[in-house]
Formats: structure tokens, sequence, C-alpha cells
């Protein structure tokens, strides 16, 4: 499929005399024509856009003022050093319908030539199937995204095995490889430029999946809560159940492109095909959970990593924490939670754990025994002591 985009891209280029390339609407780089000058071709800007495939914040700043979202036509845009952007360029709008689903770019140091130029109104025919093609492409990846969705959200029994069949049907041969389930929580799209960079049927933003490494779905799960903290669900293809790296670097490029901080990640278990996927999502979700609570783990947890998360992950949702815990649990006496669940970190060591809170060592003595007080445990007992550490961590998580 990148091919098809690159040979398009390369006939733009040849109609014009000038290099091409071309970003989705989030200016993430999906392809780029071959050029025979290279006199002053690669500008920092392109150079930058080829090599990280993403443009800088300053250098769409520079371009959206333009009202690029909304043409219709080629966009004359001036360089500004300033930015970053040291050549000229014409922006030409994909569309497809309406909707905006990138931008070809050309490099242009010349002077406005006639009006209409027939060049740029034979490579606006040109973007006008690239727009057909990213448009079918969005649409698949949408109706996979949903599949996903009904398998993870249907019940047991025969509704679940003809979701995972519907999910197989829509992956094609990609459902029978291995593949890794991604929870992605706290993710907020980008603004949106204008109301045309919406989609069409009014759905709420998920990112680009071509931006996303190694993605095969992508959808949002309901959750309960306010519109807006569902989580992301993405289904990341790998090549082993031994190399995670994509898995990781698909979390890694979600978070990067979410709106707001804070937004944390995590994955399951790899599995070939997809028997496993509700098992998958739990780990997934789990594995995110606990890396917001655990900066070890954060910003991406592995499920293989979390240790006692994985147990603690599995009690039922609104388990009450044990009755010796909730006098620490108040928000009076947040400094002795964290002081109990830091030494228990530090297995009791306490020359250990005055060094991690910056306290001297008859402070953190004193400490431990007011925690003693409020909760009648006994720090010297193992069995208090795991009571105490578990249901501190499974209170935060």
């Amino acid at each position: 499929m990148r091919e098809d985009y690159e040979e398009l891209v390369d006939e733009v280029s040849a109609l014009v005399g000038a290099p091409a390339t071309l970003e989705d609407r989030d200016f993430r780089l999906i392809a780029f024509g071959a050029h025979d000058s290279d006199d002053g071709v690669m500008d920092p800007v392109r150079t930058r856009s080829i090599l990280t495939r993403r443009s800088t914040a300053e250098v769409r700043s520079w371009f959206e003022r333009f009202g690029i979202a909304r043409a219709t036509g080629p966009v004359r845009i001036p360089a500004a050093p300033a930015a970053g952007v040291v050549r000229g360029r014409i922006c030409l709008p994909v569309r497809h319908r309406g909707i905006v689903h990138g931008y070809v770019w050309l490099l242009d140091d010349s002077d406005a030539g006639p009006d209409p130029d027939p060049r740029l109104v034979a490579a606006m025919e040109v973007c006008d199937r690239i727009g057909d093609r990213l448009a079918a492409e969005s649409r698949a990846g949408a109706d996979v995204g949903r599949e996903l969705r009904a398998a993870l959200t249907a019940g047991p029994g025969e509704r679940r095995e003809a979701a995972r069949d519907a999910l197989s049907k829509a992956l094609g041969p990609d459902a029978d490889e291995v593949h890794a389930l991604v929870c992605v929580l706290g993710w907020t799209a980008p603004p949106a430029l204008d109301g045309a960079t919406l989609p069409a049927d009014g759905s709420r933003e998920l990112p680009g999946i071509r931006t996303i490494p190694g993605a095969a779905a992508l959808c949002w799960i309901p959750a309960p809560g306010p519109v807006g903290a569902d989580p992301l669900a993405i289904l990341v293809r790998l090549r082993s159940a031994q190399h995670v790296s994509p898995a990781r670097a698909a979390a890694t490029r979600l978070l990067e492109t979410s709106a707001a901080p804070g937004a944390m990640a995590g994955f399951g278990e790899p599995a070939r095909g997809l028997d496993g996927l509700s098992e998958a999502w739990r780990q997934a979700t789990a594995a995110a959970r606990a890396a917001r609570v655990q900066p070890r783990l954060a910003p991406v947890a592995d499920w293989a990593d979390l240790g006692p998360y994985r147990m603690l992950s599995a009690l039922p949702g609104g388990t009450a924490p044990d009755p010796a815990v909730l006098p620490l649990l108040e928000p009076s006496h947040r400094e002795l939670a964290r002081t109990a669940e830091v030494y228990l970190d530090c297995a009791g060591q306490a020359g250990r754990t005055a060094a991690a809170l910056a306290i001297h060592r008859q402070t953190l003595y004193y400490r431990l025994s007011r925690i003693e007080q409020l909760t009648g445990l006994d720090l010297d007992e193992g069995e208090d002591r795991l009571l105490l550490h578990m249901a501190l961590k499974a209170a935060r998580l």
C-alpha cells in the first residue's frame, strides 16, 4: 500500500517538476517522491519530515495559519526561517467528499505563476485519487476497529465467538499472526483544526491508524465514567511472541500524540490468533493501570513486568480495603501511607527508607510507630506487613 502512495506522489512531482511529500492530516509522513535534483531540495523541514516522519509544532502552526485545513485548492506558503521553514511551499489539500485526509507538499521558491497554474490543476486531480485511497483505507480501518470493539466487549458464549469470527474475517490473513493488545488510558485527541477535519459520521476522533507502527486495528472501549475517559485498544502485529518491541513502539507513539499529559499505556502477553483476546485485554488494562501508580513501570508497562500488580489487578472492581488499613487512607494521613509503602518496598530497611524519603531515621521511627497505632498491625510480623503492603498498593491501583 505504501508503494501505491509513493507512485502517486512521484506522479505529482513529475507534473510540477518539484519534490513532493505526502502527510496525513496530523502532519505525519506517508510517502515522499523521488526527485532528480538535490540542489537545495533537502531543506531542514523536509529532511526532518522524512527522517522522523513528523513535523515540529512550530512548523505545523505556521502552515495552519494559512487555512490549509479549509482550502479546496493549492495554497502558497512563504518561507518562515523563525519557524524552521527556510523555503516556500505549496500545499495541495487531499480531500474526499469534503473531508481533509492529508496534504501534498511541494517546495516552491518561484513567484506565483498563472492562476490557475495548469500543472497544479493536474496535480490536484492526482490528490483527489490520493484522497479516495486514504478515505477507503480509513473506512477499512474503522470497520476493523468496530469488529475489535465488538470482540472485546461481547459477552461469553456464541456471541463472543461470532464477534471473534467477524474480526478474523475483517483482518484476513493477519488474523492468524502473533499479536499483542495495547491499552492506552487518558489519551486525548489534538483539537480539530475545523469541522471539516472531523469524521464525517460525527464519531469520536481516533488516532490515524497509519501513524501507529504495526497497528492492525484500534478502537475506543466503552467504560463507566465521563465521555473521553474510555481506554483505547490497539491490536499490534508482532514478528514473534519473543519480540514485543512493536507493542511498546505503538503505545509510545500514541502517548506522544495525546493532547493532554498523563496518558499511560500497557500491553498484555503476545498470542497467535484471536482466541485469547479477552484475557489479553484484561492484562493490557491492568498493565496500563499499574503504569499510572508505579513510576518504574511508566509510561508503558508490560504485563510480564508487573510483579504483584498482576495479582492485585485480578481483584474485583470496588473491593473495599481491609479495615485495618482504612485509617491510613484518610487524606490527613497520606504522608504516613507513603512512608509505610516505601518502608515495605525497601524490605523494612530503615536506612534505605529514610534515604528514599529524605528524612531522619528518628522521624522514620516515629512515623512507623504512628502507623502501628493507627492500624493495629505489628510491623515486625511478616503477615501484618504483607497485609499492609498489598492493601496500600491495591488502594492506589
